[in-house]
């Protein structure tokens, strides 16, 4: 790559606030009471409520008939005035229901067929209750549908401002369905905690679909939201304890202008299946453009002020971002199947972001899985297939799992960008502290990487353990397959890193185990190169997805005292994932070289007039210091930190 900001220090700040959290444990814990603890947060993941026998049975219509106690009408406007399960039925054109119960009340409202539209409030607008549970009766279709402009009783707040609002708990159960037409603002909105347990819900909003200040805790149904701003979002910012999203279960099919889930303190996912589509998705990508408001082309809807308020301020739509996943402090995955397609950064944490499990599939018009101070990677599928850098953060850790990143520029990079992603001021911009070095730690797992900049590069150090890890790099002498600034220090694991050789690195003449770095003339991709033992025993035979021109090759099977030979060309009959092939015969490739381990890194070949970087690691030409080809191949002097940001890759 031209190498970024190399003056740019990362930050130290790697402590992880997520309970219990270390380079292999969960940080989640769980207990019998189904009880949930991240951070100082206590997460109650049980299903709480069940239907009730009715008390009160409400009728809409043009009448509007009331049997039982505890509710009253006037003028349209049914309203709950005690504790008790209603059950309301019918139609009310333009009217609403309105909860106004004692602090201590909890209201249960069954909807059975009911069809309610308000053109100038929120038609279910719950004033004051302990807790409000609204139950979609099985078998059953209701609609809430409400008008473009409210009228409030009080001119100075602007409440309630959804189709259904609660200044309190509010809690949805049943397995009927719910459709919410929101077209004055929110979808469904809590002050406190909201919960699904159930029920097949849409929400269709000009603003955000579903908002609980407090919490959002999914726990079943089956959920689709299509918001113009974003999809679920938990805001409270003044209490630590909250501003959590929580999701256990259910499907949620969420298409959103801008964020598709955002949590002001930490986002947890430990099942479901969650389909998210931001800001119109990965083709209209907020990575480096010149005037980011206009947003890869096509400024989404989501990133348009709304109607209602058109006096939105520069500053305002600056903090606007299309993410799939945001969280401000920590996201944590342990299961589901998660499937994002976004204009900004799929996964997005401004702390920590810690995967356990589960299967996730990323597009992303920017970073696949970005967090400002630490990604550690324990177990699960991750496969992006789309975008700027892969995987970034200031520290990398990989424990285990199967992790896939197909970049335009870096694959996994541990520093800032390349990109203008990082000076920029557009939306959604990386943040990273500038007090210490960057670190990718590779300790298992099955990674592979295919990027057309840096395949794995670390603004400090590179360890690698344990796994297996296959890099595809760029065919441009502008980047390399390996890129470090302090040290590459490898002990076990497979490492294999094809790629151009202008900006080759080895790895450090620190590590214990053994590599090798061939540089050779261009190779068309899937050309194979065979490593064998003097007995014939096989190394590594492997074929780049893309041209190459340098391979780095690291191998327990690589002993020191030993002599290798390396092929081009052939076939193999064994089993190939990814390129690598096991197992079988190789045969009719062309003998290339032969070379005796006797230190810890064999450099082989020379390119573009310069030697390969010696065993401590360096590009190609003298090493980082010295000179070194340009992307044409043409020897030059290192180019200036000025140079380099004004040299930004577009790809």
């Amino acid at each position: 790559m031209n190498k970024k900001l190399l003056t740019m220090l990362c930050a130290l700040s790697l402590t992880v606030s997520v309970t219990g959290c270390s380079a292999k444990t969960n940080p989640i814990t769980s207990t019998n009471t189904n009880k949930t603890t991240v951070t100082n947060q206590s997460i109650d993941s049980t299903k709480s409520e069940e239907l009730k026998e009715v008390d009160t049975y409400i009728e809409l219509g043009d009448t509007i008939n009331i049997k039982g106690e505890g509710a009253k009408v006037e003028n349209n406007v049914v309203t709950i005035t005690s504790a008790g399960t209603y059950s309301i039925s019918g139609e009310l054109k333009d009217g609403q229901i309105v909860v106004s119960a004692g602090k201590e009340d909890k209201v249960q409202i069954q909807l059975n067929n009911a069809n309610i539209t308000s053109s100038n409030s929120a038609p279910i607008y719950v004033k004051s209750a302990k807790r409000v549970v609204i139950g979609l009766i099985d078998g059953t279709k209701n609609t809430i549908t409400d008008g473009k402009n409210y009228v409030f009783e009080d001119t100075t707040t602007d409440e309630p401002n959804a189709a259904i609002f609660s200044k309190d708990d509010l809690t949805i159960i049943g397995t009927g369905s719910l459709v919410v037409n929101a077209n004055y603002n929110n979808g469904i909105t809590s002050k406190d905690d909201l919960k699904i347990e159930g029920g097949q819900i849409t929400v269709n909003a000009v603003s955000d679909g579903l908002r609980g200040k407090d919490s959002i805790t999914i726990l079943n149904g089956q959920i689709t939201i299509d918001a113009k701003e974003d999809g679920m979002k938990s805001s409270n910012t003044e209490d630590a304890e909250k501003g959590y999203i929580h999701i256990q279960g259910g499907t949620l099919n969420i298409t959103a202008g801008q964020d598709g889930i955002q949590a002001e303190t930490n986002a947890v996912i430990s099942n479901g299946e969650i389909n998210i589509v931001s800001g119109e998705g990965s083709k209209n990508s907020s990575s480096k453009n010149e005037n980011w408001g206009n947003w890869g082309g096509k400024q989404p809807a989501g990133m348009q002020p709304p109607e209602k308020n058109n006096t939105t301020t520069t500053e305002e739509m600056e903090s606007i971002s299309a993410k799939g996943i945001k969280a401000t402090s920590n996201i944590t995955i342990s299961g589901g199947n998660i499937n994002i397609d976004s204009s900004d950064d799929s996964i997005h944490s401004n702390d920590n972001i810690i995967i356990n499990g589960g299967n996730i599939k990323a597009s992303s018009g920017d970073d696949g899985i970005h967090a400002d101070s630490k990604i550690e990677i324990n177990d699960g599928d991750i496969d992006i297939t789309k975008s700027y850098e892969g995987i970034e953060s200031q520290s990398i850790t990989i424990n285990n799992g199967n992790v896939n990143v197909v970049s335009s520029d870096d694959g996994i990079n541990a520093g800032g960008g390349n990109d203008a992603s990082s000076t920029s001021g557009r939306p959604g911009e990386n943040n990273f502290n500038s007090s210490s070095k960057c670190e990718i730690v590779i300790n298992g797992g099955y990674t592979v990487v295919d990027a057309r900049g840096d395949g794995i590069d670390a603004n400090g150090t590179i360890t690698i353990t344990g796994g297996t890890t296959i890099v595809n790099g760029p065919e441009n002498n502008g980047n390399g397959a390996l890129d470090y600034d302090g040290s590459c220090d490898i002990s076990g694991g497979i490492l294999i890193a094809a790629g151009s050789a202008g900006m080759a690195q080895s790895p450090s003449s620190i590590s214990s185990q053994n590599s090798v770095n061939a540089a050779l003339s261009s190779q068309q991709a899937n050309t194979i190169i065979h490593i064998e033992d003097e007995k014939g025993n096989e190394v590594i035979t492997f074929a780049p997805s893309k041209q190459y021109q340098s391979i780095i090759v690291s191998s327990p099977k690589l002993k020191t005292g030993s002599t290798y030979t390396v092929s081009y060309g052939g076939t193999s009959t064994g089993e190939a994932k990814n390129g690598l092939y096991t197992g079988g015969k190789y045969t009719g490739g062309t003998e290339s070289t032969s070379f005796t381990v006797s230190e810890s890194v064999t450099n082989l070949g020379t390119s573009g007039g310069g030697s390969m970087g010696g065993p401590g690691g360096g590009h190609m030409g003298g090493g980082k210091g010295g000179i070194r080809p340009d992307k044409n191949g043409n020897m030059k002097q290192p180019p200036t930190q000025n140079s380099m940001e004004n040299n930004i890759q577009t790809q």
